[in-house]
This record gives structure tokens, sequence and C-alpha cells, in this order.
């Protein structure tokens, strides 16, 4: 039997992916998602850091560094996006990253095991072995797509997105259990905040682009 919170969260990641196409599609789109899911991880990203520094001089430094990388981290997203083959890569990358969170929920939730780490209790080895598999074969598929042939490169860059993915993903949790918090919000039906869609992203998309630009 699928509980409600399951069917949300199916229900929730069915419309971001007819988002994600749609900002693909569409420029001005692309720009409103950039506004508004950078405000509300910043939002999020304040809630919690007020929640675990006291001391106001680290508090605004640990703001003021996380506000300069959602900065950049949309900039660039603009910039490469009005680029035709920045893009597809950027998308690519961005399409392996959702992946690697679907790959850790399904085997997680169908071959449980070990745990990962306790940083996050939820998290187990073989969600971490399913980011990893999702993610290769969703970029192997993209790539193949519209280079029509395979290289045994995109498994390495999978492997370092996946990684970088699952890296951001620890980070966040770790906030968020120092913060006791559940959820960085609830925004998101089925999910919790934007953070807790974007944590793997964050980190996964730079390092994703950066390792396919530089070994493809």
């Amino acid at each position: 039997m699928i509980s409600n919170n399951l069917k949300l969260r199916i229900l929730t990641s069915t419309i971001l992916f007819f988002l994600i196409y749609l900002i693909y599609s569409f420029n001005y789109i692309l720009v409103y998602s950039l506004i508004i899911l950078g405000v509300l991880s910043l939002l999020e990203f304040i809630n919690i850091s007020n929640k675990i520094i006291k001391k106001k001089l680290y508090l605004y430094i640990f703001n003021i560094i996380f506000v300069f990388y959602i900065f950049i981290f949309c900039i660039f997203f603009f910039i490469f996006s009005n680029i035709l083959q920045l893009k597809i890569i950027l998308f690519a990358i961005l399409i392996g990253c959702i992946f690697s969170d679907v790959g850790g929920f399904v085997f997680g939730k169908i071959f449980k095991g070990s745990k990962l780490t306790k940083i996050s209790p939820k998290k187990t080895r073989s969600g971490a072995y399913g980011s990893l598999i999702f993610t290769c074969l969703a970029l192997s598929s993209f790539v193949f797509y519209f280079t029509n042939h395979f290289n045994f490169k995109i498994i390495i860059i999978s492997t370092i997105t996946s990684i970088a993915c699952q890296l951001g993903d620890l980070f966040f949790s770790f906030l968020k259990r120092k913060a006791n918090l559940k959820d960085t919000g609830n925004f998101l039906p089925g999910h919790g905040g934007v953070l807790d869609r974007l944590d793997g992203i964050l980190l996964g998309v730079p390092i994703g682009f950066i390792s396919l630009t530089l070994i493809y």
C-alpha cells in the first residue's frame, strides 16, 4: 500500500520534472525559477544557521558565504543556459543529479541494508550504490541520445557527479541534524523544503559540469 506521503512525493516529483522541461524551453521561466528557488534556499539556510550558530560574527560569515554561493550558482546557470552546447551539458548534469537522488531513494527503500553514516541515519549503502547506478544510466542515456555513441569516460563523470551529489546531501543532513530539523522547510509536499531537493544539486551540478568539460 502506497502511503500518502509517498503519493505526495511522486506527485511533486512529476510537477518538478515538468518544471525542468519548462525551464529548459523558456528563458523567462528559467529566470523566475532561479530567483524563487534561490530566495527560498537562502531563507531556509538562514533559518538553519540561526539554530546552529550562536555567535553573530560566525553567523554572518556563514550566511554571506552561502548567499555568495547561491548568487554565483544562479548567475552561471543562467549564462550557460543561453549557450546551446553548454545548456545541453548543464541540463545533462542536472538530470544526472536528479537521478542520483531518485536512485538513492529507490534502492534505499527496496534493499535497505547497513547505514552509510551516522550523519544521516536514513542513508544506506544500498542507497549510495543506487545513486551511482542511476546517475550512470541517466548520463549515459543522455549522451548516447545526442552523440549516438557511448564513451566509457561518461561512467567516470557520472561517478564523480553522484559522489558530489551525495556529499551535498550529507552536508545539509548534518546541518539539519545540528539544528534538530527533519526538513529544511515544507514548501514541497512529500519532500520538505527547497534545500531538501537542491542539496545534492548545488554541489553536484558544478562538480559534474567541471568534470565533464575536463574529462569528456
